[in-house]
Parts: C-alpha cells; sequence; structure tokens
C-alpha cells in the first residue's frame, strides 16, 4: 500500500523514465510526475521538489507545481464550477481542480458560490482518503486576520464571504480584517465567497468591525422609494402597507427596516406620488 502523503509537498528521487513521464521514488513508495506536470526534462537520480495528489484513477500523482493550500495551509481559492447536491469544485493551481463538500457549504443552495467567488480553504481527506478542500474554521481565520485600526470608522470597505448566516454574514477585507454584516445591514444575503462592498460602522475593541452593505440613510431613502414605487406598480397600484405596518412584514416585502420604509414612504407622500387610506397605500 503506498503511503505517500497526499497533499503535501515531497522531495522526491527520478527513479526512471517511462513513455508518459517519470516515475518518483521515496522510502520504496512511487509516484507518477507526468509529462505535462514536469516543469522540465529531468535526468534520473535528480532529487525534486513535487505536490503529491491522487488522479483520476486514484493513483498517486505528482506535480512540480506547488500550490499554496496543501494539507495545513491555508489560502483563497476560486470556484471553477458548482454541481448541485455535490459541491464546488475550485482551482488550487494544479491540473486537478479540488471538491468542497455540499457538506461544508450552506444549507441553501442559493447562497452557494458561483464560479468566480473564492473560498478560503485547506485541504482535507474524505473517508476514502481523497483528498478535499475544506473551509478555514472561525478557529483558523481568527488566527490569520489582523486588528483593525480605529481610523476605518465610517470608511468604503471590501472583502469576501466565508461565512454566511441568518443571522448574518462575516466577511476578510482586503487587509485582512475580519467584518461581520448583521441581516439587517444587508438587503440581501451575500453568497458565500461573494466579493462585497460595505462601509464600516463599528470598529470593535477586539479588533473586528461591523458592516453595512447599505447605503447612507440619505442615499437609500431615495433607492427605497423606488422599491416602493416598483411594488405598487406591480400591484395594480395598491398596497397592503402603511406607516403602522408590522416591521417583519415590511422586511419581508421590501428587505429594509420599519425605520427605512416609514422614511421613504414620508418623501412619497410629501412629493404626491403616493396617498393613503384604510391601511393600504395607492399610487397617485
Amino acid at each position: 500500500m503506498n503511503t505517500l502523503p497526499i497533499g503535501t509537498v515531497q522531495t522526491m528521487t527520478v527513479s526512471r523514465k517511462i513513455d508518459t513521464g517519470y516515475v518518483l521514488e521515496k522510502n520504496g513508495q512511487e509516484a507518477l510526475l507526468h509529462h505535462n506536470e514536469a516543469d522540465h526534462a529531468y535526468d534520473e537520480g535528480r532529487e525534486i521538489d513535487v505536490f503529491l495528489y491522487n488522479d483520476k484513477k486514484g493513483n498517486i500523482a505528482a506535480t512540480t507545481t506547488l500550490p499554496s493550500v496543501q494539507m495545513d495551509t491555508y489560502d483563497w481559492a476560486e470556484v471553477v464550477e458548482v454541481i448541485p447536491k455535490l459541491g464546488a469544485f475550485v482551482n488550487i493551481g494544479i491540473a486537478k481542480e479540488m471538491l468542497v463538500s455540499v457538506d461544508d457549504l450552506p444549507l441553501f443552495e442559493a447562497v452557494w458560490p458561483h464560479p468566480g467567488d473564492k473560498l478560503f480553504i485547506t485541504l482535507g481527506r474524505d473517508q476514502k482518503g481523497r483528498l478535499l478542500a475544506v473551509p478555514a474554521t472561525e478557529g483558523i481565520i481568527a488566527r490569520e486576520v489582523e486588528l483593525a485600526p480605529e481610523e476605518l470608522y465610517n470608511q468604503p470597505i471590501s472583502g469576501t464571504v466565508y461565512h454566511t448566516s441568518k443571522e448574518g454574514s462575516a466577511i476578510i477585507t482586503e487587509d485582512d480584517y475580519r467584518g461581520f454584516i448583521h441581516h439587517t445591514e444587508r438587503k440581501e444575503e451575500p453568497r458565500l465567497g461573494e466579493f462585497v462592498h460595505g462601509r464600516v460602522i463599528d470598529v470593535k475593541v477586539d479588533g473586528t468591525l461591523n458592516v453595512s452593505l447599505r447605503p447612507l440613510k440619505q442615499d437609500s431613502i431615495g433607492e427605497d422609494a423606488t422599491s416602493i414605487l416598483a411594488h405598487l406598480e406591480e400591484n395594480n397600484g395598491v398596497i397592503p402597507f402603511n406607516d403602522k405596518s408590522d416591521p417583519e412584514d415590511i422586511r419581508g416585502t421590501f428587505r429594509i427596516s420599519k425605520a427605512a420604509f416609514k422614511r421613504a414612504l414620508g418623501r412619497l407622500l410629501k412629493e404626491g406620488k403616493v396617498e393613503q387610506r384604510d391601511g393600504m397605500t395607492y399610487l397617485k
């Protein structure tokens, strides 16, 4: 049984040349370095550093391309394909794409990553010993990020979502700060791996950030008013909402808070674009 540690970089010796490439050896164990995975020609007896992985047949293969993502090392990897009920495949820089299992993705496929999104991962193995890409845990993230300075307050910021839930979304910013987006500070739940743009609304004492994806109040009133008008037009000029409506009903329909709804509705009333009667709002 071959016990070479896949997912790691090993120094191996070129044992012999074959038609398809080179047979490498270490401690009596062998791996194939295909011509396509060799950066140049090698003589027998040469020691080279290679990354080990399983090929499609399950055999141990080698490549002279050394990825930054390995067993117990972490880095960003781009999503290249998403397959429902299976997971997402990511590119770690070698020919073989690595699977992020459905078990390590959000429950709802609507917030699964899309091709082009990025995940912060390491490599692990499944029960059959095959390599998998595994998203970093919160403990690893805490070890990797920097402490955010107070000067970031109210500044624009961008980052990649590494965790998302009903409660909120967590991001790593471009400068390696950790940010949290509460569900009230986003209109829609961003995808895992999505690159988002927001604004710092709090720099916490532990060096992490609270981030909002919503525009400033003065900017959001117009945006929210447009959304209300769109709902009116889609519903024959009448909606069962007014400034006394239930906050959860408002959030469920418009994805904004009751306070934001009242500000936008107030603008529309002042501009004479809508009117309220019998607990309903009508388009004028």
